[in-house]
């Protein structure tokens, strides 16, 4: 068993080299071990690309016969974008084959294929951190809805801007690099239209140098500057407004090559929940939100925030803009838990991630 843990951590760091980039698929690593020695890798690079099985048994060849494999992720065993894995696994003449978990997806049954055609087959190995890698998809997969994290980057006294509004930069570079690296391992970054006028973002994984993500833009006036940095890639940026909003406005953005979702009002501002149904319509599979107070409230209190991610600077600023807005809680053991926190030093700063 300790051997399968072994290699079962292994895949799962392998299959992490695909992050940000599988998506709507899954980050799946697969590892092909023989008389002890690993004869084949492979990992998933992108959807509708080969496998991480495909791949590993490639890189065996003959090897991969009374082989051992290894995959963080229950094999297909169904058509989809490629054929699937379960066949060319039988054909390849693997003999046992060792899984983390099963596929939230109902179309995948690739562990009991795989025992009914003979092979010998464990799943559950290192099972916890399968899911943890794979969070994102295993959500799109049962509610067809992208996976939220929330970002906010704040003093210690809960602080993300002073009184007159400024707020740059609260937190170190190492924070602000890891938000990056956050960035490009998501589909697309959300902000309310406050933070465009007040701020001017990019909202880029510039320090990270990672997959750009689609940005998104919540603004039921259509009030987004022409001019404005988000403006200058239109084809990567989608306005979410409401059907208050002129069709005059809706056109002019759309000749850009911005894409326009128009959701239900709730209050006249934009539905969120309604706005991550039609995300999800697209196939984007996570979304981070890095907005202000205002919408971070917003969404905690629709219900939509999966995860969040608190860069708490060793700074106090004392009477300023608080990092999450009116929750409506009047008496403190009527607070919000966050489940499973973890905690960790990020460069100067603390970093609390945790799940809502």
């Amino acid at each position: 068993m300790i051997s399968h843990k072994k290699y079962m951590d292994m895949t799962i760091k392998l299959a992490e080299k695909g992050r940000g980039l599988t998506s709507p698929n899954p980050m799946v690593g697969c590892i092909i071990v023989k008389r002890g020695r690993i004869v084949g890798k492979g990992y998933h690079k992108k959807a509708g690309t080969e496998h991480a099985e495909i791949l590993a048994m490639n890189d065996a060849g003959k090897k991969a016969i009374n082989s051992t494999m290894y995959v963080n992720l229950e094999p297909c065993s169904h058509w989809g974008r490629t054929p699937p894995c379960t066949e060319k696994i039988v054909e390849a003449g693997v003999r046992e084959v060792i899984i983390g978990m099963r596929d939230p997806n109902s179309h995948v049954d690739g562990h009991l294929e795989l025992k009914f055609r003979g092979l010998k087959t464990k799943i559950g190995i290192l099972e916890k951190q399968a899911k943890k890698l794979n969070e994102a998809y295993i959500k799109y997969v049962r509610t067809k809805k992208p996976f939220v994290i929330m970002k906010v980057a704040m003093s210690v006294d809960g602080k993300i801007a002073t009184k007159t509004g400024n707020s740059k930069y609260i937190t170190s570079r190492d924070a602000r690099m890891y938000v990056h690296k956050l960035r490009s391992s998501v589909d697309a970054i959300m902000v309310g239209i406050n933070t465009v006028l007040k701020d001017n973002p990019r909202l880029t994984p510039r320090l990270f140098k990672g997959k750009d993500p689609l940005k998104v833009v919540a603004d039921s006036k259509l009030k987004i500057p022409k001019n404005c940095n988000l403006m200058k890639e239109p084809t990567q940026l989608i306005v979410a407004t409401t059907n208050h909003a002129s069709k005059k406005s809706i056109t002019k953005l759309q000749q850009k090559g911005v894409r326009v979702i128009v959701t239900r009002s709730r209050k006249g501002m934009v539905d969120l929940e309604d706005l991550m149904k039609q995300l999800g319509r697209m196939e984007i599979m996570s979304v981070m939100i890095e907005g202000g107070s205002e919408i971070n409230s917003s969404a905690i209190l629709s219900g939509l925030v999966d995860k969040v991610y608190l860069f708490a600077a060793p700074k106090l600023i004392g009477n300023g803009l608080g990092a999450i807005g009116n929750l409506g809680i009047r008496k403190v053991n009527r607070a919000i838990n966050l489940k499973h926190p973890e905690t960790r030093k990020v460069g100067k700063d603390l970093l609390i991630e945790a799940h809502i």
